[in-house]
C-alpha cells in the first residue's frame, strides 16, 4: 500500500491549517455530534467519542464547543438531526473507494458525491460492491526518526498490534480494532508520537496507479474529502511517495 502513510500524514497536516479551520471544526462537531448521540458522554464507555474529542482537541477546538456538540448529541441541546451513509465508487485506474459521509441532506449529499465522482472519472456503484474490499482497523502512522524499527516493533506487538510495515520515511503499524487503545497507550507511554492515529477502513489489496493517473486519484480523494459533509474517504490505491509528496505540496 505504498503511499497511505504518506498521504495520511498530509491529511493530518493540512487539517492543522488556519485556512481550513471552519471546515474542519464543522466535520469534528459532527462526529462529536454523532458518536455522542450512538453512545452517550462518557469517554470510558464510549470510544468513538473519545477518539473525536481528540481530533477536536488537535483542531485546537474550544472546549466550550466540544461540549456544546456533545449536549446536542445526547439531546441535552437542541440540534440538526444528522444521518450517517456510506457511499461507494470507482476512482480513475480503477480505483476502490468509501466514502463515509454525515448530512442533515441525504439528497443533497448523495448528489454533490455523486457530481465529483462525474467531474473527476469516478463513478459511484451499489452498496456492497467495493466494501469487502476494506476492514476496518486501528491504524498509526509513525515517523522513522521517532525510533528504531525493531524497538517500535516490539512495544506494538507487545500491546497486540497485528502488523507493522515500513513505508518510505515512516511505520504504518495496524491492529484489530479492539486493540487500538491498548496500542495507542503503549506508544504514549513510552513517549512516542503517532502522526496519525486513528480508527480506519484498511483496503485488503490495492490498485498501483501512476502519472497523471495517480494525480486524479488524488484529486478526487481530495476533493471528495473538501466537501462538508464527507467526514472520510478511503481508497485502495498504491501510488509512489514522490507523486504524493508533489500533490502535498500544491
Amino acid at each position: 500500500m505504498s503511499g497511505h502513510s504518506k498521504w495520511a500524514s498530509i491529511k493530518h497536516k493540512k487539517s492543522a491549517t488556519d485556512a481550513k479551520r471552519g471546515k474542519i471544526f464543522t466535520k469534528v462537531i459532527r462526529e462529536l455530534t454523532i458518536a455522542a448521540r450512538q453512545g452517550g458522554s462518557k469517554i470510558d464507555t464510549n470510544p468513538r467519542l473519545r477518539l473525536a474529542i481528540q481530533k477536536a482537541k488537535d483542531a485546537n477546538m474550544p472546549a466550550n464547543n466540544i461540549e456544546r456538540a456533545i449536549k446536542k448529541g445526547t439531546g441535552e441541546l437542541e440540534g440538526v438531526s444528522l444521518e450517517e451513509i456510506t457511499y461507494e465508487g470507482y476512482g480513475p485506474g480503477g480505483v476502490a473507494m468509501l466514502i463515509n459521509a454525515l448530512t442533515d441532506n441525504k439528497n443533497r449529499t448523495t448528489s454533490d458525491v455523486r457530481n465529483i465522482f462525474a467531474k473527476l472519472g469516478g463513478s459511484m456503484v451499489g452498496q456492497g460492491a467495493v466494501s469487502w474490499i476494506f476492514e476496518k482497523k486501528g491504524y498509526f502512522v509513525i515517523n522513522k526518526d521517532v525510533i528504531e524499527e525493531d524497538k517500535l516493533m516490539n512495544i506494538v506487538l507487545d500491546a497486540g498490534a497485528e502488523d507493522l510495515q515500513t513505508e518510505g520515511t515512516t511505520y504504518a503499524v495496524t491492529t484489530a480494532p479492539g486493540d487500538f487503545e491498548k496500542v495507542k497507550k503503549a506508544l504514549e507511554e513510552k513517549n512516542i508520537k503517532a502522526v496519525v492515529a486513528e480508527l480506519s477502513m484498511i483496503p485488503k489489496s490495492s490498485v498501483k496507479v501512476l502519472g497523471e493517473t495517480a494525480k486524479k486519484v488524488l484529486s478526487l480523494v481530495e476533493t471528495l474529502e473538501d466537501n462538508d459533509d464527507v467526514q472520510n474517504v478511503y481508497a485502495n490505491f498504491d501510488i509512489p511517495e514522490e507523486i504524493i509528496d508533489e500533490m502535498g505540496k500544491e
